[in-house]
């Protein structure tokens, strides 16, 4: 069911790093752009715990990755370990992030939780598995951040998840929020950060190409398709070909809001601005006397 990315004499899972020009501009812009995410956010702070969530896909390899050099040359003092959350699907390859794990000397755990058979009974007929599965797979992994003192749960979802989120949201849930880059979590329990906020997708892809990463894809909804968020990213694809700039003024836009020019009174006080109108002048008889010159002036046109 599962086809992790492998070569003819199969996982290399310690490659040697790529030493091409291109991997190393890409690497220096992956790393300019989570170092500036991390400033910007104060995401990781002297003395944390990072607990990076580990899945298998692209992102979240290109996200441990990323840390793990940001660590060795950081100038605070901080640990990251890796968490894994094997949700029991089928054919699911168990032993390829505990090799990856050992093989580059990452601290890890995994995390053994079923999850699989109870997404499958709550689905109903036609749904999608995403919302119950991403609701089942955040509790499991908050509640184990808590039990092993991470301060930290670090995130793979980089720029285009945040835009996608944000037309996800506007679409189909009339709402204008996203995926903000650092968050409290419901139970205020856990302090989660996304330090790819400011990754474009096509550059994770490639990276992760460069840096041959075992790939393992969901099958739990890889298999279902026409999904929302399939549909929307396959539009942000189409924008960002024919229009280069647009993401990026869209994700300009999530960091220079105007709740003035919205409409949303919980964000802007309305009916203050009465009270803070200025008004040049007071006196009733001056105003009568300056509409009074003015129409005399359209009296002798």
């Amino acid at each position: 069911m599962y086809a992790p990315v492998e070569s003819n004499e199969g996982f290399n899972f310690k490659p040697e790093l790529p030493t091409s020009s291109v991997y190393y501009r890409l690497l220096k812009k992956l790393r300019r752009q989570v170092g500036h995410a991390i400033r910007d956010f104060n995401m990781i702070e002297d003395g944390d715990k990072v607990m990076v969530c580990v899945s298998g896909g692209k992102d979240s390899y290109t996200l441990l990755d990323i840390l793990l050099q940001f660590k060795r040359v950081a100038p605070i003092n901080f640990d990251i370990v890796a968490v894994n959350l094997d949700q029991k699907q089928p054919g699911f390859p168990e032993d390829v992030l505990p090799r990856y794990m050992e093989e580059n000397n990452i601290p890890y755990y995994i995390l053994e939780k079923d999850t699989y058979t109870i997404t499958k009974r709550l689905t109903p007929e036609g749904k999608t598995y995403c919302a119950v599965c991403s609701r089942l797979r955040r509790g499991s992994l908050y509640g184990f951040a808590q039990e092993i003192g991470a301060t930290k749960v670090a995130l793979g979802h980089h720029r285009d998840d945040i835009i996608a989120t944000f037309f996800l949201n506007l679409f189909h849930g009339g709402s204008l929020k996203a995926m903000p880059p650092k968050l409290l979590s419901s139970d205020k329990k856990n302090i989660l950060i996304r330090p790819l906020a400011y990754v474009e997708e096509k550059d994770i892809i490639k990276y992760a190409e460069l840096r041959k990463f075992p790939i393992i894809p969901c099958n739990l909804c890889g298999s279902q398709e026409n999904l929302q968020r399939a549909m929307l990213n396959e539009m942000l694809r189409e924008w960002d070909k024919q229009y280069p700039k647009r993401l990026h003024s869209i994700f300009g836009a999530l960091q220079n809001v105007s709740p003035s020019q919205l409409a949303d009174r919980d964000l802007f006080d309305f009916e203050a601005l009465d009270s803070q109108r200025e008004i040049d002048f007071k006196d009733p008889e001056e105003l009568k006397n300056r509409l009074d010159v003015v129409n005399l002036s359209f009296a002798a046109e």
